[in-house]
């Protein structure tokens, strides 16, 4: 069953791979979505497949690579975008949707 979800994590997730690290998460498990840096520090993932899938990327987001700490990551769930890829986007000032 598909599933699609938003994701916010912080800790030390900028300046250390995190979102390389995200992205071969992702395109390992055959997620479509993207990733990108928050100016706040967090970074933003919304990843889009099947729930299994997803929930094995989710999983992975709280290993992050060497010389990364996750200190939270939080979700919600949003409708998939279109497309297959999963992408590296530029920075943002502010998350799309916040996770309550």
């Amino acid at each position: 069953m598909p599933k699609a979800l938003c994701l916010i994590v912080s800790g030390r997730v900028q300046g250390v791979g995190f979102r390389a690290f995200v992205a071969d998460a992702a395109r390992a498990e055959r997620l479509a979505g993207w990733v990108r840096n928050l100016a706040d520090g967090r970074v933003e993932v919304r990843v889009a497949g099947e729930a299994e899938s997803v929930g094995r990327f989710e999983w992975q987001l709280w290993q992050g690579p060497a010389g990364a700490r996750v200190d939270d990551v939080r979700s919600h769930d949003v409708m998939p975008a279109p497309g297959t890829d999963f992408t590296i986007r530029g920075d943002a000032a502010t998350p799309e949707s916040e996770p309550t």
